[in-house]
């Protein structure tokens, strides 16, 4: 069983390998405040008979608490995605350092599985555009996530309290929530679109669109009308890539 992780800002999600197929995800909130055995006691129910583990991770204070869960349980060490893992990935970019090891995972499955030219849009903490071409990851392009947005319009508004993502039946509002539904994920779809525009005009070509990331669910039918694939499956699809290059 290959166990693969991918550590973000706001959760950590894991799936299970078998061989042919993954698990459903399990998905926890990131706590960095967690010990060795915390995590293992919330962990072992889907890590105990891994026989292999990758992981990605963009919360650097987690990794050696996370690597100790398996080195001190598993008596195995996890393979974490970074400088000297090979990916197949060239990127072009001012640091090539900076791309965080989550784009680079998402770069790898894309290729991999749907295209070697393509618009990447993860929608997490926060919103990423990654342009890869032939192969090659060109830039990235980042802004604040849904989540994000709602959390902090609603932490900071008094008269605004948290509401449920719902899907709009049209632009405009007519109460707080519907207005809050319309703003958000009108304006965070439309944003996206713009955006996917924009990168195929400026580059002149014409790039499959993968959108994934947690609040990819959110925008998913406001988006049905264009040509876009929505894997939420992405990155740890990409970490068996990198896996198996590496093994």
């Amino acid at each position: 069983m290959i166990i693969l992780v991918d550590i973000g800002n706001s959760n950590i999600v894991i799936t299970r390998y078998d061989g042919k197929t993954f698990s459903t995800p399990y998905r926890y909130n990131t706590d960095k405040t967690k010990s060795v055995d915390e995590y293992f006691v919330l962990l072992k129910d889907i890590i105990f008979d891994a026989k292999g583990i990758i992981i990605s991770s963009v919360v650097p204070e987690l990794n050696t608490i996370i690597k100790n869960v398996f080195i001190k349980y598993l008596n195995m060490e996890p393979l974490f995605v970074g400088p000297g893992v090979k990916t197949g990935i060239k990127i072009i970019v001012d640091n090539p350092k900076e791309v965080g090891s989550d784009l680079v995972c998402s770069a790898a499955s894309v290729i991999e599985n749907y295209a070697d030219t393509a618009i990447i849009v993860d929608m997490g903490t926060a919103t990423t555009f990654t342009y890869i071409e032939n192969k090659v990851i060109k830039g990235v392009a980042i802004t604040t996530g849904l989540v994000t947005q709602k959390d902090a319009l609603v932490g900071n508004a008094s008269q605004l309290s948290q509401f449920e993502f719902r899907t709009p039946t049209k632009i405009i509002g007519t109460n707080t929530n519907d207005s809050l539904n319309a703003g958000l994920l009108f304006g965070n779809s439309l944003m996206i679109k713009g955006m996917v525009d924009k990168i195929k005009s400026d580059y002149k070509s014409d790039p499959k669109v993968i959108i994934t990331g947690g609040a990819s669910r959110f925008v998913m039918d406001i988006l049905s009308e264009y040509d876009y694939i929505f894997d939420d499956l992405l990155l740890l699809k990409g970490l068996l890539v990198i896996y198996k290059k590496n093994m």
